[in-house]
């Protein structure tokens, strides 16, 4: 969001303003209206700079814009705070120095202080807001889960259970139903949809197909009317994993966001253990179990059509839309004082003007293509398709979908299957609480780096323990290994993948980005949830394993060049993080921060030295070089 960043002491301060300042990249103004300092082009940002659009507009002249911005779009009446939000947005850290007519009082400084101290002190709104969109995520969860269990039962009732490759190609398919849905329409809606009817109308679409086929599936008497139903269902998913993350992270102030919106992971773990539990407890029911284990996911698609309309829309939405009006109304019901809803649209809307200048109006079909050709967009998705595909090379929806299944072919019976399937959905739920504490402090990017090298130890010891002869050991070295690998993968490749891909893209491709983004998560969770099976019976457990933890090595590889971290920046200051030509942020990986890290963690050299990669504004050059942390760098 457009939060400014933590105030600094009065000493940081004097150092900031008495040390020189490199400009942007040269003869490259973007934007109207600014003369007294180079800006970065946002497609080739060579120097690495994180650029407020504001900087360096001389007083009277940013008083002036902020008066023509309010007669321009309506907002006349709040003539006064936006002269002061805008002087706050361009000086975020000097908030006490303003003077003359638009100096602050003490109410408002106190707001703009708690904000630091007391950064979860938010509106009532906000967190309904993020409850719905908790919501969101349990369907989204349960829905996955609904098949874990049913596996065991209803390829039987539907004549699928044998072991040719027809029966197999057949399971994988009902199994894949709602990601194929998903990844081939449902993903794909969420651009349209959300340009004709917002945030919330998109997910009050999505609801009603997170509803009624879940309903109609657990009445199914053949595998292909399941299948109907499942891919009906993956529309809905689609839909409202494309548009949720967005609206989240759109709604949530900078300190916070990545917190916020990893709440989409973190409930979408607490539906799939909702459902293990649903499916553990319905197990001794005769004869429609499996219905019931189906059938039970519309449960939370109930609350969310009920809430969605009571929340604000996306105020980045309206103004979006040039309905500014609209907009306030919706921020001031997401901030605690009017003078942080004003600094907050005055800074969107200078960037948004910078961003049109660079982006302009384009239909659907451009805007997908910008994708691929737009360089700071190209980035953004790279990186965005790397964490996303991530999420299906790291193994986890192997053990999501077939779970149950693994553990049986450990030994278990049907009955320890689901009970090991249900410690499996609450290690995964529990674990994703520490990513609260360490999205917005370690970083999404550090996360990452973190924990695929704890998630393939972990995945190839739980494929080696079922080499061991059947028994109690077996089964409990399994499934210690399979909780182990779902605790590391909770906190860091859970939340990150939605949370970091509704925040990388410009506003202007945010829909189809994030659109492309989940597409390319369930495409691939569809073909792993297809070709598993095949994999299960020709390479075994162990090989299973064993290919996904190999395949979570390259994963890692592939975060560690092209994934940029973005904690703690504004929606709008991620343009000149990926501005940053990929090639040059690979050369300082390779070249800076690796050997940094060899010599401060492996030869335990405490004064190695790593100097940023980012020079963000207002920065001493001489306080840059850190020593065991970075910016953004590492």
């Amino acid at each position: 969001m457009a939060d400014s960043p933590s105030p600094n002491s009065e000493k940081a301060r004097i150092e900031t303003d008495s040390g020189s300042e490199t400009k942007g990249v040269s003869e490259r103004h973007l934007e109207r209206g600014v003369s007294n300092t180079g800006h970065v082009d946002l497609n080739a940002n060579l120097e690495a700079r994180i650029k407020n659009p504001l900087e360096g507009i001389p007083r009277d002249q940013l008083l002036r814009r902020a008066e023509d911005f309010c007669k321009e779009k309506g907002l006349t009446e709040h003539v006064a705070l936006f002269r002061r939000g805008a002087l706050v947005a361009q000086n975020p850290n000097d908030y006490g120095q303003i003077s003359g007519p638009e100096a602050l009082d003490e109410t408002e400084k106190r707001v703009l202080l708690d904000e630091v101290e007391h950064k979860w002190r938010l509106p009532k709104k906000l967190f309904l807001t993020i409850a719905t969109c908790s919501i969101g995520a349990a369907v989204q969860g349960w829905d996955q889960t609904g098949t874990n269990g049913a596996n065991i039962f209803f390829p039987a009732i539907y004549g699928i259970d044998g072991s040719g490759t027809r029966d197999k190609l057949i399971l994988g398919l009902v199994n894949a139903g709602p990601y194929i849905g998903s990844a081939f329409v449902g993903c794909w809606l969420s651009d349209p949809i959300n340009n004709w009817f917002g945030r919330r109308g998109v997910i009050f679409f999505s609801a009603h197909f997170c509803l009624w086929p879940v309903i109609g599936s657990a009445f199914c008497h053949t595998w292909g009317e399941q299948l109907a139903c499942r891919l009906l269902m993956g529309i809905g998913m689609g839909v409202k994993a494309s548009t949720v993350p967005i609206y989240a992270a759109e709604n949530s102030p900078a300190s916070i966001r990545g917190a916020l919106v990893m709440s989409w992971q973190m409930w979408t773990a607490f539906g799939i253990f909702l459902g293990t539990a649903f499916n553990l407890a319905v197990f001794n029911v005769p004869d429609i179990n499996w219905r019931l284990m189906l059938g039970a996911p519309f449960i939370p698609a109930v609350p969310l059509l009920l809430l969605i309309y009571l929340c604000p829309e996306s105020p980045r939405w309206y103004m979006k839309k040039n309905r500014y009006p609209e907009a306030w109304k919706s921020m001031v019901q997401l901030r605690n004082h009017p003078l942080q809803v004003a600094r907050d649209m005055f800074y969107i809307h200078s960037q948004l003007e910078l961003e049109n200048q660079l982006l302009r109006n384009s239909t659907y079909a451009q805007r997908f293509g910008e994708l691929f050709t737009i360089p700071r967009v190209r980035r953004a998705s790279l990186a965005a398709f790397t964490v996303m595909i991530a999420q299906q090379m790291c193994g986890i929806n192997i053990i999501a979908f077939y779970s149950t299944t693994i553990f049986k072919e450990a030994g278990q019976s049907e009955f320890q299957a689901l009970l090991a399937s249900f410690g499996f959905g609450l290690v995964n739920w529990l674990f994703a609480f520490p990513a609260f504490w360490t999205i917005d402090t370690f970083g999404r990017r550090s996360l990452l780096l973190f924990t695929f090298p704890q998630m393939t130890w972990t995945l190839l010891a739980a494929g080696l323990c079922t080499l061991l002869e059947m028994g109690t050991a077996r089964t409990a070295l399994v499934a210690l290994f399979v909780y182990l690998f779902a605790a590391f993968y909770s906190p860091g490749e859970g939340p990150v993948p939605f949370t970091y891909s509704a925040e990388v893209f410009p506003l202007s491709h945010r829909e189809v980005g994030m659109g492309f983004s989940v597409a390319t998560c369930l495409f691939w969770a569809a073909v792993l949830g297809m070709t598993f099976p095949f994999l299960l019976e020709s390479a075994g457990t162990v090989g299973a394993f064993g290919c996904y933890a190999g395949f979570n090595v390259v994963a890692f590889v592939m975060i560690f060049f092209w994934v940029p971290e973005t904690k703690q920046r504004t929606l709008e200051e991620l343009d000149y993080v990926f501005a940053v030509p990929t090639k040059k942020f690979a050369k300082y990986q390779l070249t800076k921060a690796l050997p940094w890290w060899f010599r401060r963690y492996v030869l335990w050299q405490k004064n190695a030295e790593l100097k940023p990669l980012y020079q963000f504004d207002r920065e001493k050059k001489a306080t840059a070089t850190t020593t065991g942390t970075t910016t953004g760098g590492w």
